[in-house]
């Protein structure tokens, strides 16, 4: 059979391979803590999983949906974007759900991107922003994303030296796996830029409400004029423990929302209509379940960067998300990130993902993700003390 060029254009998946030695140990009856996944370990919150009970006792909802979700479900994400960050969005032509972000994304990415395309994504980053430009026949022109440099300005640098013109910018802050969060001011620079040179954007805000320490993280839709260039992607997988359930978002410009929902309406019929039912109560409901989520990362978070730092390894505790981002070591550094998670794995019995996964300037660390128990998180330290 012949090839198929546009997965071979995919480079072999970095973490499979500790995936793979993670099994083989659990295998042999090793106990390993996994802090690899970002794949919330709580259940969703009762009040949500009883509307989704009711709905799907309901025969009318077991019909084909809507691909662009139903009426009441933008409405409501409409009305959690007025509340959250007083921003207006008409539920007809700016806001259209997804199959999770990671879907939303994707498909945009396939109806906006054509080949040769040139867009611009952070490194690190979180893997399906540059491989969803890939897939599409685009081309990734990856800016360093560094403790010791202004993104912003490297990102100015590195479009004077691109040629064709990049096209399209994806950015998602706070950043997964960095940690890194910015203010509105960033957001009003990325405006302007994208208007001076019609460069379209794409910012992903699936950790908007897991912050700490008082931080309130902007979405790019604050500022004037993002919704002539470019659009919004939320997940309801992190703020309402909802992974496996597979919601998302996509909101702003009139146009980009327009192109993902015409080739959403050829590739699928929508969410199970009880997950969408759902999933507005979900954001018209209670919100105390969001805070408690939080505050449960929070503490792994504080137990996690406190317990490390007592052994010798200081890492800075982060502002939001839920992982942290760790540099290796000095005595391991050389390992570089794949060998030192595999080294993890056998020795401290700690699984994480190596940071090579999200890019090449990610290979002097490691991401761990808050996804065990504060016991657990103890036990893990324990273990990786015995290393250090």
């Amino acid at each position: 059979m012949e090839e198929f060029s546009r997965i071979k254009r995919l480079p072999p998946y970095v973490f499979a391979t500790v995936n793979k030695l993670k099994i083989e140990a659990r295998n042999n009856g090793e106990d390993i803590i996994d802090l690899g996944m970002g794949n919330p370990d709580n259940g969703t919150p009762q009040h949500i999983v009883d509307k989704l009970v009711e709905a799907a006792y309901n025969q009318r909802n077991h019909r084909y949906s809507a691909s662009r979700g139903i009426t009441k479900l933008r409405m409501a994400i409409s009305s959690w974007y007025k509340r959250r960050f007083d921003v207006d969005l008409n539920h007809e032509s700016e806001v259209i759900a997804t199959i999770g972000a990671k879907e939303g994304l994707s498909h945009l990415a396939l109806a906006t991107v054509n080949p040769g395309d040139v867009v611009m994504v952070p490194d690190p980053t979180y893997p399906i922003h540059k491989y969803s430009v890939i897939i599409a026949g685009g081309e990734v022109r990856g800016i360093p994303l560094r403790e010791e440099s202004d993104f912003f300005e490297d990102m100015l640098e590195a479009y004077k030296q691109t040629w064709p013109r990049p096209k399209m910018l994806i950015i998602s802050f706070p950043h997964n796996p960095t940690t890194k969060t910015v203010e509105i001011d960033f957001f009003e620079k990325i405006v302007d830029f994208a208007k001076e040179h019609n460069v379209m954007v794409i910012h992903d805000l699936a950790y908007a409400d897991i912050l700490f320490d008082g931080y309130k993280c902007p979405s790019f839709l604050q500022v004037k004029g993002a919704k002539d260039v470019g659009v919004e992607l939320f997940s309801m997988s992190k703020s309402y423990n909802m992974p496996g359930w597979r919601v998302g978002f996509c909101v702003g410009n009139e146009k980009m929302v327009g192109a993902l929902q015409s080739i959403k309406s050829y590739l699928d019929y929508g969410m199970f209509q009880p997950i969408q039912i759902a999933s507005i109560v979900a954001l018209n409901g209670p919100q105390d379940c969001v805070a408690e989520i939080v505050n449960t990362y929070k503490n792994r978070r504080d137990v996690l960067c406190e317990g490390l730092s007592k052994v010798g390894w200081e890492i800075a505790k982060p502002k939001a998300t839920m992982f942290v981002w760790a540099k290796i070591p000095d005595k391991y550094i050389k390992m570089g990130s794949l060998e030192f998670c595999k080294f993890l794995l056998k020795e401290a019995k700690v699984a994480v993902s190596p940071g090579i996964g999200f890019g090449e300037y990610g290979d002097d660390y490691i991401r761990f993700a808050l996804v065990e128990n504060e016991q657990r998180t103890r036990q893990a330290i324990k273990g990786i003390k015995q290393i250090l």
